[in-house]
């Protein structure tokens, strides 16, 4: 596959304040529309060196993104990199937001399908709702890139992206045997059946097992109150369990409800809480005197989404060459954070300069965004 080259050229830099409300705004019943004009030159871009191939280079190519999103920010940051890639490259998007109700996805999809887009993203569901209509889709000759649903075996023929769930979970989860150690009661929050959380599920009994860690409870839901509802459960798991030394809740939207949880019942002296995932928020909940949030591992959304825009444009192109994508992970410590004194995405980005993803899924007529 061909790569950009390095040369990076400065657009204007739109408000990232402004981008995550157009997301948080979009209407769960109507398409929201993001036009390359509305923001275009809002992010750094890799140079282009090449014409790019059809159907690019004319009008934008309109593509619908089918999004299954969840509370917390997230998914605006994944939303607001996608945006911005597809401004740069030349795609109109259309994104329909279910917010965690799975018959409005399959609902968003059919619409897809029939509004006369060049492809189609699905960002997100579960599985067994998404397949038959992704198999629809590509039935009838519309390119699908998927993220982080699994479909290798329901829907060959679609794009499939993902973090690699089981690198990410083996990254903290390596930190919390180092911080915690073997043979400890630990607690477990977690919602299966979605395919990243199942995948990093895997990798949490396998560590189970190998660090014989007494599991006490395992509780957890996916609603568009992740944050609030988890924090009930793992409230009353805690209470119920109060030896407990450490819990798992591999999505930040459950961290931060352990997180709740732990505070509420004043044991975040005694309990530690690991996750994945990162945003201004999470850090400001990390590096807060006393978290016991010690550590989690993750991508940079804004980079993920980006990506996953690069990988459909790409297959639109007649270039991608390959069915299955994952983007690499990085380990963030609550210590690292408050050695290096950093308190948002921004710094964070500036301090970790692997989690810019630009060269990832690239060509030389793609202008890749850097975040």
């Amino acid at each position: 596959m061909m790569r950009a080259k390095k040369g990076l050229v400065l657009g204007l830099v739109l408000s990232s304040s402004l981008l995550l409300a157009a997301c948080s705004q979009e209407s769960t019943e109507d398409a929201a529309t993001a036009t390359a004009e509305e923001t275009a030159d809002s992010a750094e871009t890799q140079e282009v060196v090449a014409d790019a191939p059809a159907p690019f280079g004319g009008e934008a190519v309109k593509i619908a993104v089918v999004q299954n999103s969840g509370a917390g920010d997230y998914f605006q940051q994944w939303t607001n990199g996608a945006q911005q890639q597809a401004a740069a490259v030349g795609i109109e998007l259309n994104v329909y937001d279910a917010q965690a109700d799975n018959a409005k996805q399959a609902t968003d999809m059919e619409t897809a399908i029939g509004s006369g887009v060049a492809g189609i993203i699905v960002d997100h569901g579960q599985a067994d709702t998404m397949c038959p209509l992704i198999v629809k889709a590509t039935d009838a000759g519309i390119p699908v890139v998927v993220y982080d649903i699994e479909i290798t075996e329901c829907a060959p023929d679609a794009v499939e992206t993902a973090q690699s769930d089981a690198d990410l979970a083996n990254l903290v989860l390596t930190q919390m045997a180092t911080d915690l150690g073997t043979d400890i009661p630990v607690g477990y929050v977690n919602v299966l059946g979605i395919a990243p959380l199942d995948r990093r599920n895997v990798v949490w009994e396998e560590f189970v097992k190998s660090n014989n860690w007494n599991q006490k409870f395992f509780v957890g839901k996916f609603t568009n109150a992740v944050a609030t509802d988890n924090a009930q459960l793992a409230d009353a798991a805690l209470k119920a369990n109060p030896d407990v030394v450490g819990i798992f809740a591999p999505y930040d939207e459950l961290t931060k409800g352990v997180v709740s949880a732990i505070e509420q019942n004043n044991l975040q002296d005694s309990v530690s809480a690991y996750g994945l995932d990162i945003s201004n928020a999470d850090i400001e909940i990390m590096t807060k005197d006393g978290s016991p949030w010690k550590a989690t591992s993750t991508t940079d959304p804004n980079a993920i989404g980006a990506g996953v825009v690069r990988a459909m444009a790409l297959e639109l192109a007649g270039e991608l060459n390959n069915k299955e994508v994952e983007f690499p992970g990085v380990l963030i410590t609550q210590q690292f954070l408050l050695d290096n004194g950093i308190a948002n995405m921004e710094q964070l980005r500036a301090a970790m300069p692997e989690l810019n993803l630009a060269e990832s899924l690239s060509a030389d007529w793609i202008p890749s965004v850097k975040f």
